[in-house]
């Protein structure tokens, strides 16, 4: 249990300061300052709980593990199920604290860290948390390879997600964790939950992609376990 329990409290923290940093920081950090709040968390949680469970927090990472042959079936089903609670919890969280501003908060007005697509179409945001989680779970499962990038693999994890969402929050919100987009989905109202799908079909795609490359024997030996994010 005690991988699992790691699995919900670093999938906590990720959908906490990132999703915080959109909800109660944008127009203070920007887009730079929300790109690096989520990347920073999992270079953190790379660090402190990657021995434990690899620290994927995020189902599509776990996918990827799963079809590249990292973990076995029931420890994927158990990391997404504590994923997705870590998720949800901290979205309730983040919901409770917002209700506490001084002259309150409206989430249709204002969001709620949700993702979704406005100014490109439903086939740009799709192809692009495919090919973003695609690269994502690639640098994951090379970085932590036997030759893999060793005691540097969580920085370098981290950092290629602040380059994703660099690239494309304006595009699709830049997801590439159905579990982050699960969380605030489910407080953000009926729109963000009718465009859920396609952050679960997209990243689980491009991660499976992934998996399948590293399984077909692009890389050497793969550790037995991932640190991810």
């Amino acid at each position: 249990m005690q991988k699992y329990a790691a699995e919900l409290i670093g999938t906590f923290a990720l959908v906490f300061f990132g999703c915080a940093a959109i909800i109660f920081m944008r127009e203070e950090i920007g887009l730079l300052g929300v790109s690096f709040a989520f990347g920073l968390t999992v270079i953190a949680m790379a660090y402190s709980i990657g021995h434990i469970s690899g620290a994927h927090l995020n189902p599509a990472v776990s996918l990827g593990a799963l079809v590249a042959g990292r973990i076995s079936a029931n420890t994927f089903i158990g990391y997404v199920v504590a994923q997705l609670a870590g998720a949800t919890i901290a979205a309730a969280m983040l919901y409770v604290i917002a209700q506490g501003k001084a002259e309150g908060y409206d989430v249709a007005a204002n969001g709620f860290a949700q993702n979704g697509w406005t100014a490109y179409t439903m086939i740009s945001a799709f192809l692009f948390e495919l090919v973003a989680t695609f690269l994502f779970v690639t640098v994951i499962l090379g970085a932590t390879q036997k030759v893999g990038a060793g005691p540097i693999a969580g920085l370098a994890i981290g950092l290629t997600l602040v380059a994703i969402h660099l690239a494309g929050i304006a595009v699709s919100g830049s997801s590439v964790n159905p579990a982050r987009s699960l969380g605030p989905a489910l407080f953000a109202g009926p729109e963000a939950l009718s465009q859920l799908w396609l952050y679960i079909v997209a990243p689980c795609l491009g991660a499976g992609a992934a998996g399948f490359v590293f399984r077909a024997g692009v890389t050497s030996t793969p550790a037995t376990d991932t640190v991810a994010a």
